[in-house]
């Protein structure tokens, strides 16, 4: 019965708390992050609903990087972007599914100090399944002077200077997860009370694990050093500290998202026919970077930290691997050394 006396922080409850301990600080990320919330309750609606109206399936539109878009892509893209848009937090945001960054243009926007970059809905090809799928965010401190429009310097930063990240999972329940550099914070949505509540506080990423996800299927299109560590994996027993299981979801946010809560490792090289990786640098891997760094664990292209890689392009692209720090170090003896 202890538990029903325990207090329970909702993430509006959790950010202004947060304010008490800074007294200087204005509250705009406070702001921004509770619009990031609204929009995800709104999403989360959609996608569980999303068999049995007619938000299924392809918009018959290819977005800028030469995928489908889904029709549940495009009402998540607007829920984000008008969310962000209507607060006061925002100065402009770039997203997955637009060619170009997009400066809000209002008074009050042009004089907020951040932007945030946002890939709507990862892993959309696998709603028709009932796979779990996500949103992922990234929010940066802008360069340009307050008061004017933002510009595209605003959004190609390195991932080091993120202020915050985060991701919501829409799965068997819906989380919101989001790291600052004091710490990474899991919420779960309440349904009965339509709040997300901190459930997962100071979250740290296990120094080791048991999992490796990998998209198999490509495995003979990986450089040879990525092919060896794959085999340690499969090849791994109690002799040496295994044995490893393999999972792959397909779901980017759903096997990071396994692996920051029970340890292990996600890669998602270059291949032969695609060296320069295919996962988006700003919208997805920074993000994660920046998570799984807080939390413990490392992020690299499997040359430099992912955080460290100065972008020059909006949709720039890179391989990624990210995970436990342990097995990390496992990878890096390999692969080579990304110190």
């Amino acid at each position: 019965m202890n538990g029903f006396n325990r207090k329970v922080l909702t993430l509006d409850e959790f950010t202004i708390q947060g304010l008490r301990d800074f007294p200087q600080a204005t509250g705009e990320l406070s702001g921004l992050l509770r619009d990031m919330g609204l929009a995800a309750k709104r999403v989360n609606v959609e996608v569980n609903k999303a068999g049995l109206v007619d938000i299924l399936g392809n918009a018959n539109k290819i977005n800028v990087q030469g995928e489908d878009v889904m029709k549940l892509d495009e009402f998540a893209n607007k829920q984000f972007m008008g969310a962000l848009q209507h607060g006061i937090s925002c100065a402009g945001i770039g997203s997955e599914e637009l060619d170009d960054f997009v400066a809000f243009d209002d008074e009050v926007s042009m004089n907020s100090k951040y932007v945030c970059l946002f890939d709507p809905l990862d892993g959309s090809g696998n709603i028709d399944v009932n796979v779990s799928i996500g949103t992922i965010f990234s929010v940066f401190r802008r360069v340009s002077p307050k008061g004017t429009p933002v510009i595209l310097e605003d959004f190609i930063q390195k991932g080091r200077r993120q202020v915050a990240a985060g991701y919501i999972v829409y799965g068997s329940s819906t989380m919101l997860v989001y790291a600052t550099r004091r710490g990474v914070n899991g919420f779960t949505l309440d349904p009965s009370i339509g709040e997300f509540c901190l459930s997962h506080p100071q979250l740290q990423c296990p120094d080791d694990g048991r999992i490796y996800s990998v998209n198999h299927g490509h495995f003979f299109r990986y450089d040879e050093k990525v092919r060896d560590y794959i085999n340690i994996c499969q090849n791994k027993n109690a002799a040496n500290g295994g044995p490893y299981t393999q999972r792959y979801i397909g779901s980017m946010v759903s096997d990071v998202h396994r692996n920051l809560i029970k340890g292990g490792i996600f890669m998602y090289p270059g291949t032969s026919d695609r060296p320069g990786g295919k996962l988006r640098l700003m919208y997805e891997s920074n993000p994660f970077a920046f998570i799984v760094e807080v939390a413990g664990g490392i992020a690299t292209d499997g040359v430099q930290p992912i955080l460290d890689i100065q972008p020059t392009e909006l949709h720039q692209r890179t391989p990624m691997f990210i995970g436990s720090r342990k097995m990390m170090e496992e990878l890096e003896s390999i692969i080579g050394s990304t110190k």
